[in-house]
């Protein structure tokens, strides 16, 4: 478990509340954004399958998905939905996340999209915690805030 001071390098939420600011409605408009994106990804993708892949679909935007938010995070600790919203996520000591902290943020992501109950724990989170942490993030020590000017 991560002890109280493992966020001391992180935006104070009560001294610095614009790293916060509008970050829930921000992810879901990012979240929307790549959804999108990685369905186009994979329509595109179909012909290369012989259009067999519109039989397992749901399978291919996982995939997709996967390596998708995987790559992207890892190379900017955003997803591209996340830059267009100028949201980033951070470790516990305030750095980027490299890349097999992407992949287990992903896979945490994936788990809880998979589970409905776990992805409502996460929103409730993200709507009432002070650094608007989703389940992942808790679990990681991870945080989304506002990137900086």
């Amino acid at each position: 478990m991560h002890s109280h001071d493992d966020h001391a390098l992180l935006p104070d939420p009560a001294r610095q509340p614009e790293f916060y600011a509008d970050v829930p409605v921000k992810r879901l408009l990012a979240w929307v954004f790549d959804i999108l994106l990685v369905a186009v990804l994979c329509l595109l993708a179909l012909p290369f399958t012989a259009f067999t892949g519109i039989f397992f679909f749901p399978f291919l935007m996982l995939v997709v998905g996967l390596i998708y938010r995987t790559l992207t995070i890892a190379g900017g600790s955003a997803t591209w939905g996340m830059r267009l919203m100028s949201i980033e996520l951070r470790d516990r000591r305030g750095e980027r996340l490299d890349s097999g902290q992407a992949l287990l943020h992903t896979i945490g992501y994936s788990v809880s999209i998979a589970f409905p109950l776990l992805q409502a724990i996460s929103v409730v989170l993200m709507l009432t915690g002070e650094r608007r942490q989703g389940l992942t993030d808790l679990v990681l020590g991870t945080v989304m805030l506002n990137r900086r000017a």
